[in-house]
């Protein structure tokens, strides 16, 4: 599959996430052999205004192409002016979310509010794909809810745009992450447009990617959830899509060694106050599957510095079942 310049042998997404797919994600993901990471979402607004905190999210630096950046907003004008900025921080493609559920998104008319004003979306992708000569990707949900489906009418509109790439995350607006992804839609807007289109939504191992290209004949796939403390995910689903078989799981140690790495990653980034209240979530999420994993969880959220942090994990980290 290609995307502008880039061949993508095996085009394994890791998703935009809010909140998680920093930079220091990004890095141990891809120190692990994922490629084609993507950044979080970055409010259009907000670099339109030079806010700092959003423009260290644009830091590319070190990173391997395609750097994708994820952009959100509702005004054409607005997101194009924040594409611009995105492209000369290193962005090798822009993409625009349409599909982010949260009210404080919804409210701005941002996010699957665009869902409900197509005409909008559209003018939107077509601002962004004229004010750019990267390739332009969105990334969108089934509709608003089941009586209001526009996945296929809205892909043909963005095609129509200028869009090269469409990301469809098989859900609802409705149902947030609950209930199961409908990956048959996946296949109906893969017949609508000629565009790659690449599925979204319950990819947790391997084996889920390689379902849901058979079942829908997508040209990839995306993960989000599935690789929360699971960044060997990626390099993983794109192996076993590459040579067919299923690389080993990480032992209890290299997934102490792993996110340890990440935990310094986000303290280098952004400081011990910060860093230590992030890689909470983080830290929870890597002993998932850990003996007495609930009242771990507590200690974790109760740990005040870095190396009451580092003494946790090495502790719980061992104790498999």
């Amino acid at each position: 599959m290609k995307l502008g310049n880039y061949d993508l042998e095996v085009p394994v997404f890791l998703a935009p996430l809010a909140g998680v797919t920093d930079k220091a994600f990004r890095e141990t993901v891809c120190a692990l052999g994922g490629k084609s990471v993507w950044t979080e979402m970055i409010s259009d607004k907000a670099l339109t205004y030079h806010n700092s905190k959003t423009l260290s999210m644009l830091d590319l630096s070190g990173e391997a192409e395609p750097r994708i950046v994820q952009l959100f907003g509702s005004e054409p004008k607005t997101i194009a002016q924040a594409a611009l900025l995105a492209l000369e921080s290193g962005a090798n493609a822009i993409d625009i979310n349409m599909g982010c559920p949260t009210p404080k998104i919804i409210k701005n008319g941002e996010g699957s509010a665009l869902l409900r004003d197509l005409p909008r979306a559209q003018a939107i992708a077509e601002a962004v794909v004229k004010a750019v000569n990267i390739p332009v990707t969105v990334k969108i949900r089934l509709g608003w809810n089941n009586d209001e489906i526009v996945a296929p009418e809205l892909a043909r509109r963005l095609e129509t745009a200028g869009v090269q790439m469409l990301t469809l995350h098989a859900r609802t607006r409705e149902q947030f992450y609950s209930g199961q992804a409908d990956w048959a839609w996946i296949r109906k807007v893969k017949n609508e447009v000629s565009i790659p289109v690449i599925g979204n939504g319950d990819i947790f191992v391997p084996e889920d990617a390689r379902k849901m290209i058979e079942q829908t004949g997508c040209d990839g796939v995306m993960i989000g959830r599935g690789a929360l403390g699971n960044p060997w995910l990626i390099p993983r689903t794109q192996y076993f899509l590459k040579h067919g078989t299923i690389l080993p799981e990480p032992s209890i140690e290299e997934r102490f060694s792993v996110a340890m790495q990440h935990f310094d990653r986000v303290l280098r980034y952004k400081g011990e106050r910060i860093g230590l209240n992030e890689m909470r979530k983080h830290a929870v999420w890597y002993i998932k599957g850990v003996r007495n994993a609930a009242q771990l969880r507590d200690v974790i959220m109760q740990t005040r510095s870095p190396k009451e942090m580092r003494a946790v994990m090495a502790r719980i980290l061992p104790n498999k079942e």
